[in-house]
């Protein structure tokens, strides 16, 4: 097995004089972006940058910050990309060199020079940071051998559900940072699979789908829901999109039946976690076979373990993270005997697909008793009034901690409130009755596009 990231060079190397990147009017070939890797990859060791030296990475959507990525990691470095929210905390834990876009100029001016790659095994090839909805961010280390066991870069290594997203990524959307985990490991099966990248500019859906032709895309579950009402009231043409990846957080089984109405078979259910990576998927083949598909997140592919002890689901992959950086308790906490505590609740079916039922530690104390929030939020949603459920909890003198919820409505439907009461009640008890339930446009998105429950406000 090559050492990352040989696998991509050599599918970049490969594409020659073919395209590989269009951003507007300006198109990179294969031998192009070869050129720019090397040229950064010069640069940086100019830098003084060497094997197991940090680089953190604040780049948006270019040619130059694919070919950054792929450099700092050729060199040997640890990489890490950020968002702009999470850049201070990053630089002071971590830390290595910054390359944001004034500094890429002095990178590129270097020599065009042969390429070694100077990865360790041992050594931290990459940091992902969570998006610190529980907390400041966390820093997910991956090895270079462990994510040498990727699969992307390697088709004779895809599970079924990796392929069929694969094949129809010939021209894969790309947008807002390729430094980032999912956009960048998509971008890889898009070069892998002989597609191209091409970058967007927000608005990104439906805009930029039907504007650049794109047959490919990821995208979150807020978004998802934004796109479909677009669709429902001025449909663009986006005849030309094949696959739309939905990640990031759970999706309701009605809201995922309607975007396929709306949408048609184009989408795909991803679950992971930063920790692991992909742990699972459905395709849309999967999902039009049967109605109670749409509750499940797929069938673990063939290298990914799965095992639920208590309600709670543990996985082993050969990519997955081994710590958190500088957080020895977290790590013990997580990282267990070799495999990754995920925290989800979930159950798995006879018929080997899994089902999330909730976080863990999304836990309300009412009167001292648990109450978990993501069967709330799984009874209101089962509602035909309701579009979207959220739970939290909140300070309260009598009970300890009160149930509080907020639902969006589903389209030209008014939830009767005292109606979901008794459903939660009929359920799940009367502990897990929302002691307020308050009708809301939207729920507040996290700058990771992740909802964000606790900017909800509570009446």
């Amino acid at each position: 097995m090559d050492l990352w990231p040989q696998p991509l060079l050599d599918l970049v190397s490969a594409r020659g004089a073919e395209p590989l990147f269009e951003q507007g009017d300006r198109v990179v070939s294969g031998n192009e972006m070869m050129s720019l890797i090397r040229r950064i990859a010069s640069g940086l060791r100019a830098a003084g940058v060497s094997p197991g030296d940090g680089v953190v990475l604040q780049l948006g959507v270019a040619p130059e910050t694919f070919a950054a990525i792929v450099a700092a990691f050729a060199v040997g470095a640890r990489v890490a990309g950020v968002r702009p929210d999470q850049l201070r905390h990053v630089m002071t834990t971590s830390g290595g060199l910054l390359i944001d876009d004034a500094a890429l100029p002095a990178l590129l001016a270097a020599e065009d020079r042969p390429l070694v790659v100077s990865g360790r095994p041992g050594d931290i090839a990459r940091i992902v940071y969570t998006s610190g909805s529980t907390g400041l961010p966390k820093g997910c280390c991956q090895t270079y051998a462990a994510i040498s066991a990727r699969e992307q870069a390697v088709p004779s290594r895809w599970s079924p559900g990796t392929r069929s997203f694969a094949e129809r990524m010939s021209r894969f959307l790309v947008f807002g940072s390729l430094s980032a985990q999912v956009m960048f490991e998509y971008s890889v099966l898009a070069i892998a699979s002989g597609g191209m990248l091409v970058a967007a500019e927000p608005p990104i859906y439906p805009e930029a789908v039907a504007k650049l032709r794109a047959t490919a895309g990821v995208i979150t579950v807020g978004r998802l829901h934004q796109l479909v009402k677009a669709q429902r009231a001025e449909p663009a043409d986006l005849s030309s999109l094949q696959g739309l990846m939905v990640s990031g957080s759970p999706i309701e089984p009605a809201r995922l039946a309607d975007a396929l109405d709306v949408l048609g078979p184009v989408l795909f259910n991803g679950y992971g976690q930063t920790e692991a990576g992909l742990i699972a998927m459905i395709t849309p083949d999967e999902l039009l076979t049967s109605p109670s598909l749409l509750s499940s997140v797929g069938q673990p592919p063939p290298h990914v373990q799965v095992e639920v002890r208590g309600g709670e689901l543990y996985v082993r992959t050969p990519w997955q993270s081994t710590f958190y950086w500088d957080d020895p308790a977290e790590t013990a906490e997580v990282f267990v005997d070799g495999w990754v505590r995920t925290r989800d609740l979930a159950s798995i079916g006879p018929d080997g697909y899994l089902r999330l039922e909730g976080r863990a530690r999304d836990v309300i104390i009412v009167q001292a008793e648990l109450v978990y929030a993501g069967p709330i939020e799984r009874a209101l949603a089962s509602s035909p009034t309701v579009a979207e459920a959220y739970v939290v909890g909140r300070p309260d003198e009598d009970s300890g901690e009160a149930v509080h919820a907020f639902v969006v409505a589903a389209p030209a439907s008014t939830p009767s409130l005292s109606e979901l009461r008794d459903l939660v009640a009929a359920r799940l008890g009367p502990k897990a009755v929302p002691a307020t339930i308050t009708l809301i446009d939207a729920v507040p998105v996290a700058p990771s596009g992740k909802p964000d429950k606790n900017a909800l406000q509570v009446p």
